[in-house]
């Protein structure tokens, strides 16, 4: 085995133990690539190499310009997961485009404060919107952002790009929850998802934090009859 091979194993498995072991938690940014490698005595070609191999294990995930973060444990994934409805609606061979319908920064409602667990009603971005399968409606957007844990979020008109797109690409989450419940479609649900008032619907909400600051809370509304959770687990090693 030769000395680069060596070199490439030992940060490998050092790296990884930092994280399996919780001294790099889910979210925490590791320093950058050029002074891993200055720390580690290797190349930076080397130090890529380790975070390559990490990243396709799953332990990391790298963002562009933002630098390199530890991923969610796979453990948590099917929980967790936060979804990308382009990518379910392209799944089903149809056209995905997210149509916005509103765009506005107010004080939070106070059914948005107790969701979000805000203690004071500073201003929230709040957002509105639809995604569409082809012509047909997918699901329904309501959303409120905040501000201090994702500033850029208010030069954003959300026309080119959808908020739950460019929240994964530009803010770490470190931690998230889901609340799922079925809801009968009201009259505005009902017109924008172009259903009959009363439709069974399902409801996703989510709350989601990045080191210790809320960033946004999201109801994703589907049409019921044309919706499906599904969650893959094996049995835990007893």
């Amino acid at each position: 085995m030769d000395s680069r091979t060596t070199h490439h194993d030992r940060i490998l498995a050092e790296l990884r133990d930092r994280i399996t072991g919780g001294d790099w938690p889910p979210g925490f940014q590791l320093p950058f690539e050029t002074a891993l490698a200055e720390r580690h005595g290797v190349s930076r070609m080397t130090m890529n190499k380790v975070l390559g191999q990490l990243t396709r294990e799953g332990f990391l995930v790298r963002r562009k310009k933002l630098g390199t973060f530890v991923a969610q444990p796979m453990a948590q994934a099917a929980v967790m997961a936060i979804p990308d409805i382009e990518a379910e609606v392209r799944a089903l061979g149809l056209e995905w485009r997210f149509a916005l319908t509103l765009r506005a920064l107010r004080p939070p409602r106070k059914d948005e404060m107790q969701a979000a667990r805000l203690d004071a009603a500073t201003e929230v971005l709040a957002l509105e919107g639809v995604h569409y399968a082809g012509e047909q409606p997918f699901c329904h957007e309501a959303r409120i952002i905040n501000p201090v844990s994702a500033p850029a979020a208010l030069e954003q008109d959300f026309r080119a790009v959808a908020p739950g797109q460019w929240l994964l690409r530009k803010i770490p989450w470190t931690s998230a929850e889901h609340r799922i419940r079925a809801l009968n479609a009201p009259a505005p649900m009902a017109r924008a998802l172009a259903l009959p008032v009363g439709e069974a619907c399902l409801e996703v909400t989510r709350r989601t934090e990045s080191a210790g600051l809320w960033v946004t809370l999201v109801s994703q509304t589907y049409p019921g009859a044309r919706h499906q959770l599904v969650s893959r687990f094996t049995p835990e090693a007893g």
